[in-house]
């Protein structure tokens, strides 16, 4: 193995190991940090193929966070996607079971729930800064902003609707809305 594919390895476990332990809320909570890191610090991938890579990743079946492993593939083969995966992957599951025994063992008091309480809006700002960095990225115009404010105030105000048919409707208006500009 040469020395430029292990410095890459390094990298993306440079990258991904501390997202990991950040990613309050789901990778949804990570794509801005994945998004400065990957185009604007790294330059493994352009603008176009981010929101490309992106939109495979919510394509498939799997946890969203199956991205990394896209961006992993992309730069490093089958080797890059293993590294950015497990770099994702077994830093939080680690935390996610120390946070499991101490829930198990102090779940009851006070000070545990205030800390469940304090954790709501790191974890929605994150969310939404990685909304805000795919938003950005795409070539999309103000349309597809304003598609997805209203996918939210729809998704606000029933919070039981499912988002498939919500998710056709607006890409068949984004289509619409490309095909007359």
């Amino acid at each position: 193995m040469n020395e430029s594919r292990i410095t890459l390895y390094l990298q993306l476990i440079g990258v991904f190991a501390p997202l990991s332990l950040l990613s309050f809320g789901g990778g949804q909570s990570i794509i801005a940090d994945i998004h400065k890191q990957s185009v604007d610090v790294f330059h493994w991938v352009t603008q176009a193929q981010f929101v490309d890579l992106f939109a495979i990743s919510r394509a498939a079946p799997g946890p969203g966070a199956l991205f990394t492993t896209l961006i992993g593939w992309h730069v490093g083969g089958w080797m890059g996607a293993l590294v950015a995966s497990l770099s994702l992957f077994v830093p939080s599951s680690i935390l996610a079971y120390a946070v499991a025994r101490m829930w198990n063992r102090h779940g009851d008091k006070p000070w545990f729930s205030q800390i469940q309480r304090a954790l709501i809006p790191l974890a929605c700002g994150l969310i939404l800064a990685g909304a805000y960095a795919v938003l950005s990225s795409s070539s999309g115009g103000i349309s597809i902003w304003v598609i997805a404010l209203v996918a939210a105030a729809l998704f606000m105000k029933f919070d039981k609707i499912n988002p498939l048919p919500t998710l056709f409707v607006a890409g068949v208006v984004q289509a619409l809305v490309r095909a007359w500009l």
